[in-house]
């Protein structure tokens, strides 16, 4: 797409049908992460009812900090639009971003993020602040949560109970 292709395309509403359809292929993404052993957290990224952006969690793999499923799936929404700017995109993830991922949804302007699972311990959509919601900032992204949870949480503990499971086997 060209640079300004995004703001000349009429976007087509998303139902709750294509929440859970979109769900399932960040759930997809999350698998990737499992096979890899790493922490099973998926994203994608839609405009206009087409997947332009995918990641998932690579952090042990790639040895950074940076390699999460959302700063991934944003790097290649950009690429896809040609544009730092993700008007009318919306972002599907398994679990609720992270400080680091909720500010660059921010800054590349996402509209609307999908969560599956909330995130206790690090979720900056809401479960320890939220910064997609902050008023001052010039951009604030809306929230739907708890879609398809129960897989989103199932994959994390899955994960979780194999790894505590392979710990005890090496001690």
């Amino acid at each position: 797409m060209k640079p300004d292709a995004a703001k000349n395309v009429k976007h087509t509403p998303l139902t709750p049908e294509d929440d859970i359809k979109f769900m399932k292929k960040a759930l997809k993404q999350a698998e990737h992460a499992l096979a890899l052993g790493e922490v099973p957290i998926g994203c994608v990224i839609v405009y206009d009812k087409k997947v332009i952006g995918r990641g998932y969690n690579k952090r042990n793999t790639k040895k950074t900090a940076l390699a999460h499923a959302e700063i991934t799936a944003i790097a290649g929404a950009c690429k896809k639009l040609g544009d730092w700017r993700l008007d009318g995109c919306t972002m599907y993830v398994t679990l609720e971003p992270c400080q680091m991922c909720s500010g660059a949804i921010v800054q590349s302007r996402v509209d609307r993020v999908v969560i599956g699972a909330a995130n206790p311990k690090a979720g900056c959509a809401g479960s320890i602040l939220n910064l997609l919601k902050v008023p001052q900032f010039n951009h604030q992204v809306e929230i739907t949560n708890e879609v398809c949870a129960k897989e989103s949480t199932e994959i994390l503990q899955r994960f979780f109970k194999d790894l505590r499971i392979r710990n005890k086997e090496t001690n």
